[in-house]
């Protein structure tokens, strides 16, 4: 899970994007308000973590912005202004959740977490399809009951397709999901852990649509 991180602070923000990558989100920090709007302009993230006193362009004015052009990437503050005209302010211009200082990583984590789901529209911790069950808090999938190892890639991979069930994701879009900056993509990496995901799981949970991209049709209703 790909997030961008908005802090100025370099002590704070080296312990949280290396608090988050123990727990395996995809972190890419910038340290002003400028680069954050300009990230979340043109990025593809799951979600932000957002300071608001953030040097050239304040945190609730890189807000602002980013939802009078439409940009609905959930947005969680985080923020030593603990009163409630503060809080209040934030959420009505968009914010999606709020984190006071000093931060609990494993909260911090688990509201990322209920961000997402949310905005995909899911209610609960696990995703399933069919036999398959996903759950991003543990980062374990389960087969018939069983618990299927997967690679941090592998797993990754396999989320947003879940998350994204119903819709049809290019190879360029889930590069941009699953890597974050400084990796280097090769041209068929999607290909190869979409071929190993088929052969642990189900050869026909994850579809291809030729020349488009790839899909989890959305799970059946139940009776």
């Amino acid at each position: 899970m790909r997030i961008l991180l908005a802090e100025d602070d370099a002590m704070l923000g080296d312990g949280l994007r290396a608090g988050l990558r123990q727990m395996s989100y995809l972190v890419d920090w910038v340290r002003d308000g400028v680069a954050a709007e300009r990230e979340l302009v043109s990025g593809d993230y799951a979600a932000a973590v957002l300071d608001l006193g953030l040097p050239l362009k304040d945190g609730l004015e890189v807000l602002h912005a980013l939802r009078l052009r439409k940009i609905a990437t959930p947005v969680l503050v985080l923020t030593a202004r603990d009163t409630v005209p503060d809080r209040v302010r934030g959420l009505d211009l968009g914010a999606d959740d709020y984190v006071i200082k000093p931060v609990d990583l494993l909260e911090l984590g688990a509201r990322l977490r209920s961000l997402v789901r949310r905005a995909h529209g899911q209610m609960h911790d696990a995703l399933c399809h069919g036999a398959v069950r996903l759950e991003p808090s543990s980062r374990q999938v389960s087969l018939n009951g069983e618990l299927v190892p997967l690679s941090t890639r592998e797993f990754d991979l396999l989320h947003v397709l879940m998350l994204n069930a119903g819709r049809v994701l290019s190879r360029e879009q889930l590069e941009q999901k699953l890597y974050s900056w400084g990796y280097e993509v090769d041209s068929n990496a999607i290909e190869v852990h979409i071929h190993h995901l088929r052969r642990k799981l189900q050869p026909a949970l994850i579809q291809t649509i030729r020349g488009v991209g790839y899909i989890v049709a959305r799970a059946p209703e139940s009776a």
